[in-house]
């Protein structure tokens, strides 16, 4: 994971430094909604934090392992997050809109609605549609 000083800006889009922001969660703090969760993950993907990745994706449908940037290196350009609603007690949905470029391609929106569900007190990446 790329090293990171106090007032680098939180990839999220959140008006807060990384280590105020997403860098609480990728060290083992709890998010305490699925947009944040959502966030923070978003935010891994920029720092390539494979490890936060598969530990915030729910067992069930978490992949064995996780390759980043397979055909070429990816640029993370932006988030915006469209919707998020409590679905339930312990469920809830995120809709977003990501940017990136892969290598010097052009940029490329990718839109998502992923699921989350909240398990010990612990939000987890469920699965999108």
């Amino acid at each position: 994971m790329p090293t990171s000083i106090p007032t680098d800006p939180c990839p999220c889009g959140r008006a807060a430094t990384y280590a105020q922001c997403c860098g609480h969660y990728h060290a083992g703090a709890a998010a305490p909604d699925a947009e944040t969760l959502m966030r923070a993950r978003y935010s891994a993907y920029v720092r390539r934090d494979v490890a936060y990745l598969l530990a915030s994706w729910h067992p069930s449908t978490r992949p064995p392992e996780l390759s980043l940037d397979e055909g070429g290196r990816t640029t993370w350009l932006g988030l915006t997050v469209q919707r998020a609603i409590e679905t339930g007690t312990d469920t809830a949905e995120v809709a977003f809109l990501a940017r990136y470029r892969i290598g010097g391609g052009s940029a490329v929106r990718m839109t998502e609605h992923s699921r989350f569900v909240r398990e010990d007190g612990r939000w987890y990446y469920l699965d999108a549609r």
